[in-house]
């Protein structure tokens, strides 16, 4: 057995030093001190300085993710991964959690559904790419599902008729069947659903197509393609190489079918 012979008070606050038998025996905090009802005159045993050295680590580690909290919410894998980088065992991070969870400082679904809301009003990402977000940040599904109930079919459409828009002004110089597919393929791997994306592609406004425009891109585009397969292509076959490559960068079938014929007559007339 062991006396307290003093008590002193650190400089930071809320923690303090013990004396045991007239020798620095262990720091604690005020938490830990009151718990155990540390006095002056009181005596411990080996295993009652133990489970306090314990208690007081457990009561760092608390604060440590206090901390960590303080700043903004976190999910309880975020937590337990900042505390683990911190050196803390696992066996006193389970206390830590407990302890949150208790005090609602710490809960996964609360954390989704305020995850949710957050992106679903500041961000055009879709439930698919918020659902992975949420699962790399180990949040279970269920907490997922609730979170998500609030990102309902018509505010995912509004979104992604925004989104749509948006897209549409990026590929406004792409050839017009072009400019469909990049907005679909847009949409889809922001995280919404495949006929979530179709229906708003259409309700989205498009950039107004302009004629001669296309028309000119078309034979921008045509040119060049026929001088670099001419050099290893002829007749019918290089004008189907010609058209399979426009078809692939966007442009019509009707378009590109006579822009190539009327192409290929000037080339022969030459």
């Amino acid at each position: 057995m062991a006396t307290i012979t003093k008590i002193t008070a650190q400089q930071r606050p809320g923690r303090y030093n013990v004396f045991l038998d007239g020798k620095f025996a262990f720091p604690v905090a005020e938490s830990v001190l009151i718990k155990h009802r540390l006095l002056k005159g009181v005596e411990l045993t080996k295993e009652q300085v133990a489970q306090i050295t314990t208690d007081d680590a457990i009561a760092k580690a608390y604060a440590a993710a206090l901390d960590f909290l303080s700043y903004q919410l976190r999910t309880e894998s975020e937590v337990v991964k900042k505390l683990q980088e911190s050196g803390v065992p696992d066996e006193q991070i389970e206390p830590v959690l407990q302890k949150l969870r208790a005090e609602q400082l710490l809960d996964d679904r609360a954390y989704a559904a305020a995850y949710v809301r957050t992106v679903m009003n500041t961000e055009l990402k879709g439930p698919v790419v918020i659902r992975q977000k949420l699962r790399a940040k180990r949040v279970g599904e269920l907490d997922i599902d609730a979170a998500l109930a609030q990102f309902t079919a018509e505010r995912q459409l509004e979104n992604a008729t925004k989104l749509a828009a948006k897209l549409y002004r990026r590929y406004a110089r792409q050839p017009q069947r072009r400019q469909a597919e990049k907005v679909y393929q847009g949409l889809v791997t922001q995280g919404y659903s495949g006929d979530l994306a179709r229906q708003a592609r259409e309700a989205a406004p498009k950039p107004e197509v302009e004629t001669a425009r296309e028309e000119n891109l078309l034979a921008r585009e045509g040119e060049k393609l026929w001088r670099r397969y001419a050099r290893r292509e002829q007749g019918s076959r290089l004008a189907m190489k010609v058209k399979q490559a426009l078809f692939r960068k966007g442009f019509g079938y009707d378009e590109v079918a006579a822009w190539v014929e009327r192409y290929q007559e000037e080339q022969e007339e030459n």
